[in-house]
């Protein structure tokens, strides 16, 4: 066990947004994660990363790994070109209040339409949503992206064939592909973080990251998007590591792991909890302290 406690380990909106590794062995010395390759070994600042993502060739040691989760940080292992991972890690908030919030939400349908409306409302601002359908919504969304990626494509002067998921859509593609998954694993981060569930999704549905998907999905256009269309020019084979950077880059200057925090946080009308508390339900809407008896005196 570390001796690191929640309080002792800063919050996820301050972190280092990902730190990406291939092609070494991930080990723990003591209270830090160190990296060996062939050109020596590089200590990890692991409470200070929200993501380590690991490429092809990657080994960590099952000492790293529960290290990496009591600091909080999530773990990503990622495909060639970033196109697959799998995640894990553990939330920085031992409260299920967020998560409990969250699950109220999504179980009724007028208060998941209405988070769904609050979603798209940060897509269109100055719109009027509050009569909008499920339909209507998804149906907006689908063309404000056909139009962001026709305009991007204009303006860099190139030509759009459509989203492709493999290496044959070409330098756009892959970098888009790459970008996504950096953002994935930042939001999951974020989610998971504030306690919350990536499974439990308002817009998307029966997958075990169908609200990381529904969070992920308000940044594209800010991000992955306009980066992968800025790389079309560069080698197919190099564009991944390129987008990677780049992503790195603009989500730490643009705040992205704060902003995540505070727009999951608005979006389920709660404030983020960094609270480790554990209470018993006691009835109705009443709770009471757990760790006591509650032996009739």
């Amino acid at each position: 066990m570390s001796d690191f406690t929640p309080a002792d380990l800063p919050r996820v909106a301050e972190r280092i947004p990902y730190l990406y590794l291939e092609q070494c062995v991930i080990k723990r010395m003591n209270n830090a994660l160190v990296a060996a390759d062939e050109n020596g070994e590089t200590q990890l600042p692991i409470a200070t990363i929200a993501v380590l993502m690991l490429g092809p060739g990657t080994t960590i040691t099952h000492d790293a790994v529960v290290l990496a989760s009591d600091t909080g940080a999530i773990i990503v292992w990622a495909g060639e070109q970033g196109v697959r991972h799998y995640c894990s890690g553990s939330a920085l908030t031992g409260s299920t209040r967020l998560l409990e919030q969250q699950a109220r939400l999504v179980s009724n349908e007028r208060s998941r339409l209405m988070v769904a409306r609050r979603m798209y409302a940060m897509r269109f601002p100055g719109e009027d949503l509050s009569h909008t359908t499920m339909r209507q919504l998804l149906g907006m969304e689908g063309t404000r992206v056909a139009a962001l990626y026709t305009a991007e494509a204009r303006r860099n002067g190139i030509q759009w064939h459509g989203r492709k998921w493999d290496a044959r859509g070409g330098a756009v593609n892959i970098a888009l592909s790459t970008a996504n998954s950096c953002l994935y694993g930042v939001v999951h981060a974020a989610i998971t973080a504030l306690g919350c569930s990536p499974a439990l999704g308002f817009v998307h549905c029966h997958n075990r990251r169908s609200f990381l998907f529904d969070i992920a999905d308000l940044y594209k256009a800010e991000y992955s998007i306009p980066l992968a269309f800025r790389l079309h020019a560069c080698t197919p084979s190099l564009v991944g590591g390129i987008a990677r950077r780049r992503m790195r880059d603009m989500m730490q200057d643009g705040r992205l792991l704060e902003r995540c925090v505070h727009d999951v946080s608005t979006l389920l009308s709660e404030e983020p909890d960094n609270e480790d508390t554990c209470s018993v339900w006691t009835g109705g809407q009443r709770y009471g302290k757990a760790g006591r008896s509650w032996a009739p005196s």
